[in-house]
């Protein structure tokens, strides 16, 4: 019990250099995602902070949400809102549409669209790289059902063939000179 108390003392001046060197330290590291996007802001990050949005929402949230965007205004940040929710896991996609969208603001020369190149040519690339991968997945599906058609054809036959060999007739053993039978 005393040398508890003998070190309170050596704990409490060492407490103020401690939380000093937390807070330096903690100014030291760049946060991950610091700024938070305000609802009027119309940059790439609030497009992110849109984009991270679009998990919380329910189905029937992100139905409404279709529609909000397709009502208002198309400028590069609803063009690219709409993009990531065409493309969004959660609902049914349409990445033909949402690449569309995404080519037009990468071509748009309008001042307000240039901060967004970035952004669209990531989320575009993403995309591609999806449709790449559902094609080669669709493929490979199909060649998968035709395999097994094609096993399934061969295994038919088989059984047919060991239905006729079932059906025939028995050979007689065949005699051989001196008779001894086969």
């Amino acid at each position: 019990m005393s040398s508890k108390k003998e070190f309170l003392p050596v704990r409490s001046a060492l407490l103020p250099w401690l939380v000093a060197f937390t807070l330096a330290l903690s100014a030291c590291t760049p946060p991950l995602m610091k700024k938070v996007a305000r609802q009027d802001e119309t940059t790439p990050e609030a497009a992110l902070v849109y984009y991270h949005g679009l998990s919380r929402m329910t189905p029937a949230e992100l139905g409404r949400e279709r529609m909000v965007l397709t009502a208002v205004p198309q400028t590069p940040y609803t063009q690219v809102r709409m993009a990531m929710l065409l493309g969004h896991p959660r609902v049914q996609q349409d990445l033909g549409k949402a690449l569309a969208l995404l080519d037009s603001v990468l071509k748009s020369s309008d001042p307000a669209a240039m901060p967004f190149h970035p952004l669209a040519r990531v989320v575009a690339d993403n995309y591609l790289e999806r449709s790449k991968l559902d094609g080669q997945l669709e493929k490979q599906g199909q060649q998968l059902k035709d395999s097994q058609r094609k096993a399934t054809e061969l295994q038919e036959k088989l059984d047919s063939l060991a239905d006729i060999e079932r059906t025939l007739t028995p050979r007689p053993s065949a005699v051989r000179p001196g008779g001894i039978k086969r």
